[in-house]
């Protein structure tokens, strides 16, 4: 229903709709910083050191051609 009343506005209109939701979104990424020093949410270093635990690691393994190619060299 909200898409169908969307789809009806004129394309200048969508086009404003458009924009004003991409500025209350980056208003909203500059703004969220300064309410959490406000509001005493930053994260601690402890908080930091756990939330490491969850961080994807990568790691290379060579692949077994490579391994023959550098053999016959």
């Amino acid at each position: 229903m909200v898409f169908q009343t969307y789809r009806n506005l004129s394309p200048r209109a969508r086009l404003g709709v458009g924009i004003a939701f991409t500025l209350w979104g980056l208003i909203g990424l500059k703004l969220s910083d300064k309410a959490e020093e406000k509001l005493g949410y930053t994260p601690t270093e402890e908080d930091r050191k756990a939330l490491e635990r969850f961080k994807p690691r990568i790691i290379e393994v060579e692949k077994e051609i490579e391994k023959v190619a550098r053999a016959e060299k």
